[in-house]
């Protein structure tokens, strides 16, 4: 027996672009004092990155030509990454192959280092309620006259448009400003995608320009909105304020909600007219009768995807919001100046309310990927024996 022990070298979330490395192990767990114990071969070893597209029948209507059933070879020893896959294989990179003909003694392990940059032409990871995308580092093994046996890493992909080429010049905002820094180092630093990248990422998300919304309803004003900016990265949080003294009707309550809505492209849509598929992912909800001002704040989960668009699908981010107002004025309770005695106000039993909402569109961004590492579902790590 042979012990496969996969593990990424930095956590299991990339920017796509980006260099992933995966130390792979291979172990003879045998004892050398076993009196069974004997040496073990693999004819050979390799490892390549895929991407699975899988789609809800009752949402999604793919055209038959073209469509890729799960793949299933008729000889077991052919290497297929996405075998026994559900859906299809939309991306995959050549494989590598790591050794041929490696032989382990009792006790004796050796560990190979695969690399493979993480296309840019492919989908981000995505698991939405018609459509997902998954992506996996697949190591495939085989022993002579055996089938061949395959490792799956998966992993997340975050997809930043821009980044094989960001366009930055020597001159841009975001270019080192040190005197003392070394040109050389600077080039250097520039040559890397990941860190020219997350420069843009920085700048785009960094700029602050405070928004202001007057929303009403069909009697009147409600309420002034100021929102600070509407480009955010994963993690950041959404902050807002409401002036209610600016209204001219009174607001009981409001709730703000974030939400993301995905939306399948009209020629695959199973029905005319499919509504979107909206998912929430945080709400603040408070009551505001005779409130002069209020704030909200909302943080975007790191484990969400930012907003991207295919073929198939396209998911945006919004802010919901929802007004509960009152039909008739309402007076503030008041108290007498020269009064000694406690009054107690109780609101009114019954109010008489109408309810209106209203969405503002926003964007989401990835984050750096390191980050997001700590909130992953996946480990970078996984094994199996042979």
């Amino acid at each position: 027996m042979i012990e496969v022990v996969a593990s990424m070298a930095r956590g299991s979330v990339f920017l796509a672009g980006e260099l992933m490395e995966c130390l792979i192990t291979f172990r003879n767990p045998m004892s050398h004092l076993s009196t069974s114990a004997s040496s073990e071969m693999l004819a050979w070893a390799s490892a390549q990155i895929h991407c699975q597209f899988h789609a809800s029948e009752n949402r999604v209507a793919l055209p038959t030509k073209g469509n890729k059933q799960d793949v299933q070879a008729e000889s077991d020893t052919v290497l297929i990454p996405s075998r026994g896959e559900r859906g299809q294989c939309v991306l995959d990179t050549p494989p590598k192959i790591l050794f041929c003909d490696l032989c382990l003694d009792p006790g004796e392990s050796k560990t190979y280092s695969y690399s493979e940059v993480v296309p840019v032409d492919g989908p981000p990871s995505f698991r939405g309620q018609a459509v997902k995308y998954v992506y996996k580092l697949t190591i495939g093994c085989q022993r002579v006259n055996s089938p061949i046996k395959l490792l799956r890493v998966p992993f997340r992909v975050l997809v930043l448009h821009g980044m094989p080429e960001p366009p930055f010049t020597p001159d841009d905002e975001v270019s080192p400003s040190n005197p003392f820094l070394e040109e050389e180092e600077a080039s250097r630093r520039d040559a890397r995608p990941l860190e020219r990248a997350l420069d843009m990422l920085m700048v785009t998300t960094s700029r602050r320009c405070p928004h202001m919304f007057n929303i009403a309803n069909g009697r009147g004003k409600v309420v002034k909105l100021c929102i600070f900016k509407t480009v955010y990265r994963l993690g950041e949080d959404i902050i807002g304020t409401f002036n209610f003294s600016e209204g001219d009707i009174p607001c009981l309550q409001y709730s703000v909600s974030l939400q993301s809505e995905e939306e399948i492209q009209q020629q695959y849509q199973r029905r005319p007219g499919q509504a979107l598929s909206v998912t929430g992912h945080g709400r603040h909800l408070e009551s505001c009768l005779h409130t002069a001002s209020s704030h909200f704040s909302l943080p975007i989960p790191l484990n969400v995807t930012p907003g991207f668009s295919t073929d198939i699908v396209s998911l945006r981010w919004r802010l919901h919001f929802e007004f509960v107002t009152a039909r008739d004025p309402m007076e503030p309770p008041t108290v007498q100046p020269n009064q000694s005695e406690v009054t107690v106000w109780t609101g009114a039993e019954q109010v008489d309310v109408d309810t209106f909402s209203w969405d503002l569109p926003i964007k989401v961004l990835p984050t750096n990927p390191a980050l997001a590492s700590y909130v992953s579902q996946f480990s970078g790590t996984n094994s199996i024996n042979i």
